[in-house]
C-alpha cells in the first residue's frame, strides 16, 4: 500500500513538473507552430491532471475543447496569418529597419515589469493555497443531499443544469456572442482550398459517424455518468471540423435560417424553459421534481446541437455563403 502511494506521488510530481515545463515552452517559443503544438500537448496533460483529481467530466471537456478544438482554431488562425504575411513582407522589412535602441530598451523594461507583476501574483496565490484548511467541507455534501430533487443522478450535471443553471445559461450566451464577433469581423475574401488527400477523406468517412455516435452516447449518459451537453457538443464539433477539412460545406438552403436556428437553439431552449417554469409559479430555472429530468434532457439536446455547430462555425472562421452560386462544394 505504501509503495502504491509512493508511486502515485512520484507520478503526480512528474506530471506537475512536465505540465509547467510544457506551459513555459509554449509561451516562450518563437515558432508559432511549435507553440501551438505545445499548447495542444498542454491541454492533453491537463486532461490527465483532471483524471488524477477524479474529475472525469472536466477531463473530457479539456481533452475535446482545450486540446482538440482550441488547437484546431489556433492552427487555422496560423494558416491565415501565414497567408497574409506573404503580401506584407516588404512592409515588415521596412518596420524592422526603423527599430531603434530605445524600442529594445522599452521591451526589456516591459518584460521585467511583467516578471515583477507575475511574481506578486504567484506569491499571492501561494499564500492563499497554503492558507487553505487541510479538510475543507465544500458543497459536495449539500449537492448529494439534494441530488434526488435535481432530476438526474450525476452530481456534475445536476450542478450545471439545475443548481447552477444561471452560469450555464450565460456560458451558452457567451459562446454565441463569440461567433457573432467572428462573423462581424470576417469580411475577408473566401480562400480557394485544395482538394483533401485520400487519407483525410477516408478518415473523415470512418471517424465522422463514430464521433456522432460518441456524441450521442455522452449526451445520454450525462444524466448518470461523466458526460453531458458540453462534452457531447465538443465531440460533435470535432466531426464538423473533420468535414470542413475534407472540403464539405453546407448547402445554400441550410446556411441561412436553418443554421441560425440551430446556433441559437440551446440558448433559446434554456430561456424558454426558464420563462415557462416562472410562469408556472416557480422561481427562475427551478425545475418541478416530476419533470426535472425531462426538462434537463431537452436543454441538453438543444445545447449539444448549438455547441457543436457553434464550435465548428468558429473553426470555419467566416459567415457561410447563402447564395447558391457561391455556396461552395458539398459532399
Amino acid at each position: 500500500m505504501e509503495a502504491m502511494t509512493l508511486l502515485q506521488w512520484a507520478f503526480d510530481t512528474v506530471l506537475a513538473v512536465t505540465l509547467m515545463w510544457v506551459a513555459w515552452k509554449a509561451l516562450a517559443s518563437e515558432d508559432l507552430f511549435k507553440g501551438i503544438a505545445l499548447f495542444i500537448a498542454f491541454g492533453l496533460l491537463m486532461a490527465l491532471v483532471w483524471v488524477r483529481l477524479e474529475a472525469p467530466d472536466i477531463a473530457l471537456a479539456e481533452a475535446a475543447i482545450g486540446a482538440g478544438l482550441t488547437g484546431a482554431l489556433l492552427l487555422a488562425a496560423l494558416a491565415k496569418l501565414e497567408s497574409g504575411s506573404k503580401d506584407s513582407q516588404p512592409l515588415q522589412v521596412a518596420m524592422l529597419v526603423k527599430a531603434t535602441t530605445n524600442t529594445v530598451n522599452k521591451q526589456i523594461l516591459f518584460r521585467w515589469l511583467l516578471v515583477l507583476l507575475l511574481s506578486v501574483l504567484v506569491a499571492g496565490l501561494s499564500y492563499v493555497v497554503l492558507s487553505l484548511p487541510l479538510q475543507a467541507i465544500g458543497l459536495s455534501e449539500t449537492v448529494m443531499e439534494n441530488l434526488e430533487a435535481s432530476g438526474v443522478s450525476n452530481p456534475v450535471t445536476a450542478v450545471l443544469l439545475n443548481f447552477r443553471g444561471y452560469d450555464t445559461l450565460l456560458e451558452l450566451a457567451v459562446l454565441l456572442l463569440a461567433l457573432l464577433g467572428v462573423w462581424s469581423l470576417s469580411n475577408l475574401p473566401e480562400q480557394h482550398e485544395s482538394a483533401p488527400s485520400k487519407v483525410l477523406d477516408m478518415l473523415t468517412r470512418l471517424l465522422v459517424p463514430l464521433l456522432i455516435l460518441v456524441s450521442g452516447y455522452l449526451l445520454w449518459t450525462g444524466a448518470h455518468a461523466p458526460g453531458g451537453a458540453f462534452q457531447a457538443g465538443s465531440v460533435l464539433a470535432a466531426a464538423g471540423v473533420l468535414l470542413l477539412l475534407a472540403g464539405w460545406r453546407l448547402e445554400a438552403r441550410f446556411a441561412g435560417l436553418f443554421l441560425r436556428i440551430t446556433l441559437v437553439l440551446g440558448l433559446a431552449m434554456f430561456v424558454t424553459v426558464a420563462i415557462v417554469v416562472q410562469l408556472a409559479g416557480l422561481r427562475l430555472l427551478e425545475f418541478p421534481l416530476s419533470i426535472a429530468g425531462t426538462l434537463i434532457l431537452l436543454i441538453e439536446v438543444a445545447a449539444t446541437l448549438s455547441i457543436g455547430m457553434t464550435l465548428a462555425a468558429l473553426f470555419f472562421g467566416r459567415r457561410p455563403r447563402t447564395d447558391q452560386a457561391d455556396a461552395g462544394t458539398n459532399k
